[in-house]
């Protein structure tokens, strides 16, 4: 089992830049990936960007490419999302994920509101 706390949401305006933080507990030495997500009013949950829990290959959306990076540091066991050039579509809950190799994302954040304004 592992257990995930999203933080560093907040407001910023269009352009700005805001980071993320997603800090894992338990059983963290055997965890194969783990994902940012997030879901807008209204809409599906969609998948922002993923990296290896410990080679650090990392993954993304095309809406995101260019724009957010994805990074971990192993010794704290926290994974970062660092969103820069924000647009208003950003605006959702943005949700930690992690899972192991053999199953799906399992294990969910509470999830952290980042919302973009003009």
């Amino acid at each position: 089992q592992v257990q995930l706390v999203e933080s560093g949401g907040g407001m910023v305006q269009a352009g700005g830049s805001l980071r993320l933080s997603c800090a894992a507990s338990g059983r963290t030495f055997s965890l194969y990936r783990v994902g940012w997500f997030r879901q807008a009013s209204g809409k599906e949950r969609e998948f922002v960007a993923a990296i290896s829990w410990g080679p650090g290959y990392t993954s993304y959306a095309d809406p995101v490419k260019g724009r957010f990076t994805i990074t971990i540091d192993n010794a704290k066991n926290t994974v970062h999302l660092q969103m820069n050039s924000l647009k208003l579509e950003d605006t959702a809950v943005y949700y930690c994920a992690a899972r192991y190799e053999s199953n799906g994302y399992d294990y969910w954040g509470q999830g952290t509101q980042v919302t973009v304004s003009s």
